[in-house]
């Protein structure tokens, strides 16, 4: 959760990302609600997730459109949805120790938290094909 809203705070671009990582592991760890993060927060996943999304942001943008129904473009999915998909395209594709269900049930599950219009449905189908194409051998047989 706390990636996804460093996503989406780098996103809205008043800051770099290291400077918005520390803010989160200096200042907001423990903070109530969707603002905060957790105190007990894989620290190390949450720090590569932001700066992996950020490096990456390009290819990841590039296969996520990739994944899209034909009539979405990515510039018509809300930001926050984008740094959703974003970090979870980023888990699917560079953190092989991560298994995708795994990663894709995470994601799911966090714009369950922000969502109750069917965004859930649209991260979910969206990740599953960026894990289909990403990671092939876990879904063959």
């Amino acid at each position: 959760m706390a990636a996804v809203q460093a996503i989406f705070q780098w996103q809205e671009g008043a800051h770099a990302p290291a400077e918005i990582i520390d803010q989160f592991l200096k200042v907001r760890t423990g903070e109530q609600g969707e603002g905060g993060m957790r105190r007990d927060a894989d620290r190390p996943l949450f720090k590569d997730v932001v700066e992996g999304a950020v490096a990456h942001k390009a290819e990841l943008e590039q296969t996520l459109t990739g994944a899209l129904a034909q009539d979405w473009t990515w510039e018509r999915i809300d930001r926050l949805v984008r740094a959703i998909l974003l970090a979870g395209a980023y888990e699917l594709i560079h953190r092989k120790d991560v298994p995708s269900k795994v990663a894709i049930n995470e994601y799911v599950e966090i714009a369950h938290a922000f969502y109750d219009q069917g965004e859930q449905n649209f991260v979910n189908s969206v990740l599953d094909r960026v894990a289909r194409q990403s990671r092939s051998t876990e879904f063959a047989g």
